[in-house]
């Protein structure tokens, strides 16, 4: 006698309803892994590539614009004594900050401070193949998210006696920082305005520091929390910060340099 195995319906529509949830669950595990692949691909890649274009956009414009009004270039001569008072500055170390510092005071003899958040000057640091267009402002939106690299508000202009103090993305948007960590003491880093070409070597870095040392970015420029680190003494300095480690903004990288000489256009 051959027995004949009966199949309840019942069990054969739980069988279909758990094939259906799987192979549901798999689609909504796919499509959200190609929606956040194509998330880092946008900020790792594609915000790189449009900021370097715009950036690159904005350094051809001014050199056209500087070429246009003429000036030779003559011979470089050496920095100015570093005894001359420096500006006064009040400003955050983070490159977050989007707004000038309150309170902040120009001297009468100081030049007008550029238009906010358009690039005024082009930082250049060979051993980097770096050339940036510089913008006043050091907010995300208005300045660093467009590959350039921002002037903290209060701080010195090119050539000033005093700190000229600058952020960039280390990561996305351009990065133009990148790799600023790779800088070496004697290094060169120029910043050319309208008028003249400021020549910076590099002196002192400080690997790690926390966001909120604001005064690594003061006119004499040390560190609050890495005591021993940075300055004693007014001086022409420039000062270079962004975020550490990688892909992170928990801490600061901060690169100094001083004026060694100045080239009129």
């Amino acid at each position: 006698m051959v027995r004949v195995r009966v199949v309840q319906h019942s069990g054969l529509r739980r069988q279909a309803l758990r094939r259906r949830v799987l192979w549901g669950g798999a689609e909504v595990l796919v499509t959200v892994g190609v929606v956040l692949l194509l998330l880092v691909v946008h900020q790792v890649w594609w915000t790189n590539r449009e900021a370097r274009e715009g950036a690159g956009r904005e350094v051809r414009a001014l050199e056209r614009a500087w070429d246009g009004a003429g000036g030779d270039s003559r011979t470089a001569v050496s920095a100015p004594s570093a005894t001359a008072e420096p500006a006064p500055a009040d400003a955050s170390a983070d490159p977050g900050v989007s707004e000038p510092a309150p309170g902040t005071r120009r001297r009468s003899a100081d030049p007008p401070a550029p238009d906010w958040s358009r690039a005024y000057a082009i930082l250049s640091i060979p051993r980097l193949g770096l050339r940036v267009p510089v913008a006043e402002g050091v907010s995300k939106a208005g300045v660093l998210n467009k590959g350039y690299v921002g002037h903290y508000p209060g701080t010195g202009q090119p050539g000033q006696a005093g700190n000229f103090a600058v952020a960039g993305h280390r990561n996305t948007h351009g990065e133009p920082f990148r790799y600023i960590n790779r800088l070496a003491p004697e290094d060169i880093v120029r910043v050319e305005t309208r008028s003249a070409t400021y020549t910076y070597a590099v002196d002192q870095t400080l690997p790690q520091t926390a966001a909120h040392d604001g005064s690594v970015i003061g006119p004499v420029p040390r560190s609050g929390v890495k005591p021993g680190r940075g300055y004693e003494d007014p001086g022409y300095y420039l000062t270079l910060t962004t975020c550490t480690p990688e892909y992170t903004s928990r801490y600061r990288l901060v690169v100094w340099a001083k004026l060694v000489s100045m080239r009129p256009r």
